[in-house]
């Protein structure tokens, strides 16, 4: 599967299980909403405490398995270096993080007080690879 294909499954679906490796060289997964910028570059919303932000923080290298709403059906797996965008300049993609998965908020600016009491950062993925080529 090419990148350009994969950009379109990220267009409409935005479940997924993150994957980052643990010191120990270990998968540490966890379930994330994942949007697509103008970029062509996955975000990711957690928050600068997660321990999966101090797991890209030690190895960039990171997967996601894209699966539709239903669980069943098209899923797809991206592999890409992520990066940590802290606030302030992470509220910028936070707010359009949100309006690709959910649309307008009905409060913009209690979004953006919520953001940063949680003190949310964005993982940047820069898709490298994405699968399955095959199927069967």
């Amino acid at each position: 599967m090419d990148l350009d294909q994969a950009r379109e499954v990220l267009r409409s679906q935005h479940r997924a299980v993150f994957c980052a490796l643990k010191p120990d060289g270990a998968p540490s997964m966890s379930p994330v909403l994942v949007a697509l910028d103008d970029n062509g570059d996955a975000l990711v919303s957690t928050r600068a405490t997660a321990y999966k932000t101090k797991q890209v923080q030690q190895n960039p290298q990171v997967s996601l398995c894209v699966l539709p709403d239903s669980f069943f059906g098209r899923w797809i797996q991206i592999n890409g270096t992520a990066t940590v965008v802290e606030l302030p300049e992470a509220m910028d993609l936070l707010v359009e993080y949100y309006r690709t998965i959910s649309g307008e908020h009905s409060d913009w600016n209690g979004y953006r007080a919520a953001m940063e009491r949680e003190q949310r950062v964005v993982l940047r993925i820069s898709l490298t690879s994405a699968g399955p080529n095959k199927t069967g």
